[in-house]
């Protein structure tokens, strides 16, 4: 019930977001977003101590939000900073991140319910409070407000999941599948030669393990996804040329 109800409330806020065309995010000078999504079931298998995430593992859920990352902002880039620093730290270059847990990252945020419940379902990490982590490293520094960019980023994680490219994936969840064909069912879903933009991240031994795909937004673009002009190329990942995608328990 709690799952369903929290679907309704996702499909309620992504409804309400492109109706008033709130993805614009606007950057403040930097040229596109990653979009990191999760597999569960891969990044939980993968862990040889799971996070408090991985207790509760809902079966069909699809992918789940791990962030969305800025690119390198041109202030930085005037600083010396280049995009492997940028990608290690990310804000915490001008704000040092505390010791300890993600929940030190930053303080707890007062969304509006129907937005932290919709959080709570997209985004199993917070109950490691990976959504403070993800939002500090990766927006604070960047004057994007914390509402907006949850919500941005559960409509784009809606939109991925809406595609064929995701149900590809669930269908084939227990089961192998060669890495070229994940990145044919994508341009399937979203458009010839798209597939640029998609970066797929494998685990455990030989880097065999789906775990999350990344995929390439241009900022200026961004209420457009997946729009194939929407899309950036990302570099390549390092999966095997045989993929398992771990299912659900």
């Amino acid at each position: 019930m709690r799952r369903c109800l929290a679907g309704m409330l996702l499909a309620l806020l992504g409804a309400g977001l492109a109706a008033a065309d709130s993805l614009g995010l606007e950057g403040e000078g930097f040229d596109h977003y990653t979009l990191a999504l999760t597999w569960h079931p891969g990044f939980c298998d993968t862990h040889s101590r799971p996070p408090e995430e991985c207790r509760e593992r809902q079966a069909g859920q699809g992918f789940v939000l791990h962030g969305l990352w800025p690119s390198l902002p041109e202030r930085f880039a005037r600083d010396g900073v280049d995009r492997p620093q940028w990608w290690r730290e990310g804000c915490f270059i001008e704000q040092p991140r505390a010791d300890g847990s993600f929940c030190r990252a930053h303080p707890p945020f007062q969304l509006p319910a129907p937005l932290a419940e919709a959080l709570d379902d997209g985004m199993p990490g917070r109950a490691s409070c990976l959504d403070r982590y993800q939002y500090a490293k990766h927006a604070a520094c960047l004057a994007l407000d914390a509402e907006d960019y949850f919500a941005a980023s559960l409509t784009l994680l809606k939109r991925v999941n809406a595609s064929a490219f995701a149900d590809f994936v669930v269908l084939n969840q227990g089961g192998e599948v060669a890495r070229n064909e994940l990145i044919g069912a994508f341009e399937a879903a979203f458009g010839r030669d798209t597939g640029r933009a998609l970066r797929l991240e494998c685990r455990g031994r030989g880097n065999r393990r789906l775990s999350e795909v990344r995929i390439g937004i241009a900022v200026d673009r961004l209420s457009d996804f997946p729009d194939a002009e929407s899309l950036v190329e990302q570099r390549p990942g390092r999966c095997h040329s045989r993929v398992q995608i771990p299912a659900s328990d």
